[in-house]
């Protein structure tokens, strides 16, 4: 590990310059530290679909405009390799932090505005800094996980990564699972007759049923593809799978829920999958009186509902995005308590180099990878 009479003056860093063009690999300043920042070095990042959507443009002016350059990736653990004072040696929940240990982290909320301080939801802000607010040639430069070093902001949370979670796994739930934590904490409990279908088979959508079976839920069904992902859903815990490309249709899906739950549809639904009519079909497959939760839809597209579905069938609907930083600390404890009764390692697929970063994205765009590993090396 690098320390800190070692550390470069410059990055090697991986880019998105250009919406759906290969990412440029280029020396970025290593920014100087002011009072509560760190400065990490990234052991390893994993592959969001967020990241795929940003890079091909589509998740251009979804919630704010995109300007490019930007630093890519934005799931990553890092290392400490330096602290701004020597007064800020623990991480966000109280926990001792050290030169070399592991950590994961948020973006930097403001801390002064409306929804940080009256709501107490840092998770809207705003005026949040990072992945996607400060471009790659400005400072502090490092802001994405596809480099060699990453620097954390002075208000951003910071959670350590616990000594039995591998490095992959806590990349990984650093936003899949710390995102679906918080839907489920909107939800409230889940009691043991209760039926939860889950939109998705990704990376969310595995979480979510891994959650879902955890907290003890009579039964899952996870609708999505291909089948390599709804065998591990399958082995998570999803007691019936449907697969998309058997059933193409949202009336085909439908019946199929019905099918399996007597013809009521489920108490639960939870949308992952960020499908354009995942939302609408979402609220036919609640039962009446049930409960949805929407996490997976951040994008700019419209649908069309009928407003009598909520009404006439009594639901409950629910946003929920991003999370806060209590969220990261329980995804961690999640992967450490059930570590046991979860394949984690099924979750990640294959590793790539820093130069290598498109080709991940455009596999992972292509269902081929569920969650491929960047390390920050160059191939060769």
């Amino acid at each position: 590990m690098t320390t800190i009479s070692d550390i470069p003056k410059t990055s090697r860093t991986a880019i998105i310059a250009k919406f759906n063009e290969p990412l440029e690999i280029v020396e970025l300043p290593v920014p100087e530290l002011v009072p509560g920042s760190l400065l990490v070095e990234i052991e390893l990042s994993t592959v969001c679909g967020s990241d795929v959507h940003l890079w091909d443009g589509s998740l251009n002016a979804t919630t704010r405009p995109v300007e490019l350059p930007l630093t890519g990736g934005h799931e990553m653990v890092g290392r400490v390799v330096a602290f701004g004072s020597d007064d800020e040696r623990v991480d966000s929940a109280g926990a001792r932090l050290d030169i070399g240990d592991r950590i994961v982290w948020t973006n930097a909320a403001c801390g002064h505005c409306h929804d940080c301080v009256v709501t107490g939801n840092s998770n809207l802000c705003r005026n949040r800094q990072g992945h996607l607010s400060v471009k790659a040639n400005e400072s502090p430069y490092l802001t994405g996980g596809w480099s060699q070093f990453g620097y954390v902001f002075p208000t951003s949370g910071r959670i350590r990564v616990p000594d039995d979670v591998k490095s992959e796994w806590a990349s990984a739930a650093s936003c899949a699972l710390r995102s679906v934590i918080p839907g489920f904490e909107r939800l409230g409990s889940i009691e043991p007759w209760e039926t939860v279908v889950i939109q998705g088979a990704g990376p969310l959508g595995l979480f979510a049923t891994a959650i879902a079976s955890h907290a003890g839920a009579g039964k899952i069904i996870v609708i999505g593809d291909p089948e390599s992902r709804l065998s591990l859903a399958r082995d998570w815990g999803a007691t019936d799978t449907i697969s998309v490309s058997e059933h193409a249709d949202a009336v085909s899906r439908l019946d199929a829920v019905r099918e399996l739950t007597g013809g009521m549809g489920a108490e639960i639904v939870i949308e992952v999958s960020g499908a354009r009519t995942a939302f609408p079909e979402g609220l036919e497959l609640v039962r009446r009186g049930g409960r949805f939760v929407v996490i997976g839809q951040v994008g700019p597209h419209e649908v069309t509902i009928r407003p009598s579905r909520l009404t006439s069938g009594q639901l409950t609907v629910l946003g929920s995005f991003s999370a806060e930083t209590r969220h990261y600390w329980r995804a961690m404890e999640f992967l450490s308590r059930t570590k046991h009764k979860f394949d984690f390692d099924r979750l990640i697929s294959n590793r790539y180099h820093l130069d290598e970063a498109t080709v991940a994205m455009s596999k992972m765009k292509s269902l081929e990878e569920i969650k491929p590993v960047v390390l920050p090396t160059l191939a060769g």
